[in-house]
């Protein structure tokens, strides 16, 4: 049995805020999607961004070279296409143009039929303020947990 797939973009969910998510498939080659398999991947980097014919490509994806591909090997870091709905494409190409909003990957993961698909999210980049509000939540939570862990 296949192990789970599960790479994620821990960082985005802390540097951005997310409006809307969508799941997109992605183009790619033998090689890659056997070092998927395998999770030597990271999306940690990477962003989309749309080129002059709508389409949209994810950029800085890292999936590194398959130790058994010889010269039929990948590059690393090239751009990779993304598969979404013509509604969907060019409603995410109308929020990143007209309000400067971006798109980042939040999760890599092999669904059930054995196809690689990536969570994608338009999102608005957080001020240095949010950053510091999301961390003191975050801190006060974990106070609130170990005293209500006390008392139980």
């Amino acid at each position: 049995m296949q192990k789970k797939i599960n790479i994620q973009n821990r960082k985005a969910r802390f540097q951005y805020e997310i409006l809307d998510k969508y799941m997109a498939g992605i183009v790619l080659t033998g090689t890659e999607i056997k070092s998927i398999r395998e999770s030597k991947a990271s999306i940690a980097e990477s962003f989309c961004e749309f080129n002059e014919k709508g389409e949209l490509f994810v950029v800085n994806m890292t999936i590194e070279e398959y130790k058994f591909g010889n010269y039929y090997n990948h590059r690393p870091k090239a751009e990779r296409k993304l598969l979404l709905t013509r509604r969907e494409l060019k409603k995410l190409h109308k929020e990143v143009k007209n309000s400067g909003l971006t798109i980042i990957p939040l999760k890599l993961f092999i669904n059930d039929r054995g196809l690689a698909k990536l969570n994608i999210a338009l999102a608005r980049g957080k001020k240095l303020y949010d950053k510091r509000e999301t961390i003191k939540d975050r801190e006060s939570k974990r106070r609130l947990d170990r005293i209500k862990k006390i008392y139980n």
